[in-house]
């Protein structure tokens, strides 16, 4: 179990996670389009849709977007972001238990979001909402840690600082989590480069924008950002650090007669 609800533990970061975290590549939408069918008529449900980054690019396709999110704080920033879309629906729901019509979408999306849910009790929500053929979309930025030394310096702060990073971070998708989810049942994996250019205010706000990151008032609060300003003020160039992601899309059906079985 990990040191607070997960349904929770953003409650207090909504701001910074609005602002500092990364989108996710246009070409995921091609890549979609070409292997899923994905089209602008396409009814999807963002799981866990947090502020909403991963509608918001959906909504820009022309797609009817269920933005299910538990969180309140979470939600009505998702809320406010995206009030101006038409075919945007907010909804106070859960991976497990999202209140969608049943078979009522054609892709269920989920972005940064997969790792908090309880795997069995969501596949049987996701296979109830979806039509007949659907497909289940997983999406995961994955911070690279150790190519440069800031990375290697950022990695070595949150693992000092955070208050269960390495717990979180254990729980993260990896290939073999999404192997049993799908099971028996085929999935495809692609890869593709995502990251940040941060000024310090925005180094700040992406930490920050962190559930293990210790929140004001948390002894390794200060500290914390004081190391923060001493690896910013050593790697900045023209008052800026990278952010370098690798962004993960793994797609598949939970049909069993829709692909064959994974091996």
């Amino acid at each position: 179990m990990l040191a607070s609800d997960s349904k929770e533990r953003f409650s207090n970061r909504v701001e910074d996670y609005l602002r500092y975290r990364p989108g996710y590549p246009p070409a995921i939408l091609s890549v979609l389009n070409a292997e899923c069918g994905l089209t602008p008529e396409a009814v999807v449900a963002d799981i866990g849709s947090g502020t909403g980054l991963l509608a918001h690019m959906f909504l820009e396709n022309g797609n009817l977007v269920y933005a299910v999110e538990p969180n309140a704080a979470m939600r009505g920033a998702g809320e406010h972001l995206l009030e101006k879309y038409p075919h945007f629906c907010s909804v106070a729901g859960s991976a497990e238990s999202t209140t969608l019509p049943p078979a009522s979408v054609d892709f269920v999306l989920v972005g940064q979001a997969f790792h908090w849910f309880e795997p069995g009790a969501a596949r049987a929500e996701f296979l109830r909402v979806l039509k007949a053929q659907g497909w289940v979309v997983v999406l995961f930025n994955e911070r690279i840690s150790e190519e440069t030394p800031f990375q290697r310096e950022y990695e070595m702060l949150l693992r000092r600082f955070g208050t269960d990073y390495e717990k979180v971070s254990a729980t993260y998708p990896r290939s073999e989590q999404i192997k049993r989810f799908f099971q028996p049942c085929a999935f495809e994996t692609k890869i593709f480069a995502n990251g940040q250019a941060l000024d310090f205010q925005g180094l700040r706000g992406r930490l920050l924008s962190s559930s293990y990151a210790p929140a004001e008032g948390h002894r390794n609060h200060q500290p914390m950002l004081v190391e923060l300003m001493r690896l910013f003020s050593a790697h900045q160039k023209d008052g800026r650090v990278r952010f370098d992601y690798r962004t993960y899309m793994y797609y598949g059906q939970l049909y069993e007669n829709s692909a064959k079985a994974q091996v």
